[in-house]
C-alpha cells in the first residue's frame, strides 16, 4: 500500500504578475491609448455668393450626402440650393453647386421613402407611443398592421441612432 501524501499547502497571498504593474485600463481607455487622436477635418472654404437673384429657401440645416463632396456632413456653407419639387412631391430637391448631386430635402429621416403623410406617420407612432396597440392603431388610421409595424421599428431604429449620436461614455477611473 502506498503511503497517503499529505495535501500541499498554498499560499493565501496574491502573487503578482510580472508583466502588469497598474490597474487594467477600460476597453474604451485601451482603445483611445492605442491611437492618437485624430486632428479634426477642416472645413471647406464657403461658396462664394452669386450675383444670380438671392436664394429664398433656407437650407442652412441640410447638407451633402454624397460620399464624394468635400462639403459633405457641413451644414450651411452656402453650397446648397433648392432646385424644384420632383414629380409634383411636396418635398423639394436640393443640389449641391460643389459636387452637382441631388437629394430630396427628407433625405436621412424617418419619412425617406415613404409615400404616407408626414402628419399621419406622425399620429400613429405617438398613439404606439402612448399606449396604444398596432392593430389598434392599424384600425385608426386605416392602414395595414404589418405597415404600423415597419413604421414603429424605423422610428426606433432612427430614435436609438439619434441617442447614441454625440454620446462619449465617461472615462473609467
Amino acid at each position: 500500500m502506498a503511503p497517503i501524501k499529505p495535501k500541499r499547502t498554498r499560499s493565501h497571498e496574491p502573487q503578482p504578475f510580472t508583466g502588469l504593474t497598474h490597474k487594467p485600463p477600460c476597453a474604451l481607455c485601451a482603445h483611445e491609448a492605442g491611437h492618437s487622436q485624430a486632428s479634426p477635418p477642416v472645413p471647406p472654404e464657403p461658396m462664394p455668393p452669386t450675383h444670380r437673384r438671392p436664394r429664398t429657401v433656407d437650407t442652412s440645416r441640410h447638407f451633402c450626402p454624397h460620399a464624394g463632396c468635400r462639403y459633405r456632413g457641413w451644414l450651411g456653407w452656402g453650397n446648397l440650393r433648392a432646385h424644384g419639387h420632383p414629380n409634383g412631391s411636396s418635398w423639394r430637391q436640393l443640389q449641391c453647386t460643389s459636387c452637382s448631386g441631388s437629394f430630396p430635402e427628407h433625405h436621412g429621416t424617418v419619412l425617406h421613402g415613404k409615400r404616407v403623410a408626414p402628419d399621419l406617420l406622425g399620429w400613429a407612432v405617438g398613439t404606439l407611443a402612448e399606449g396604444l396597440g398596432i392593430r389598434a392603431v392599424a384600425r385608426v388610421f386605416e392602414v395595414d398592421p404589418n405597415t404600423v409595424l415597419k413604421w414603429w421599428v424605423e422610428v426606433a431604429d432612427h430614435a436609438t441612432a439619434f441617442s447614441r449620436y454625440g454620446h462619449v461614455p465617461a472615462p473609467c477611473g
